[in-house]
């Protein structure tokens, strides 16, 4: 299972429920999360997504306690049973 369709399916799973998916690049900035997501109204959250049993990288792992240091939820996700859970518990993973 590539990464690309984590991704893809991350994306359909938040728009069937209601939310936005929208891919997330930052130019002259590396390590960004893949998606910026929202389930509910002025709640926003990033996915990092990964092929089975990768992890982010140290670079992505920084990136992502600066978001969180900011008070932004940021995800790894690595297979459907996340996303299912991500969508499931309304952007609340554990």
């Amino acid at each position: 299972m590539r990464e690309k369709f984590i991704e893809r399916q991350l994306r359909l799973a938040i728009e069937r429920n209601g939310g936005t998916c929208e891919k997330f690049s930052s130019p002259g900035r590396a390590s960004v999360p893949d998606r910026i997501c929202s389930l509910r109204p002025g709640e926003v959250f990033f996915v990092e997504c990964k092929q089975p049993g990768e992890k982010a990288t140290p670079a992505q792992l920084r990136d992502h306690e600066r978001r969180r240091g900011r008070g932004f939820r940021v995800f790894v996700i690595d297979n459907v049973q996340q996303i299912n859970r991500l969508v499931h518990t309304r952007g609340v993973l554990s």
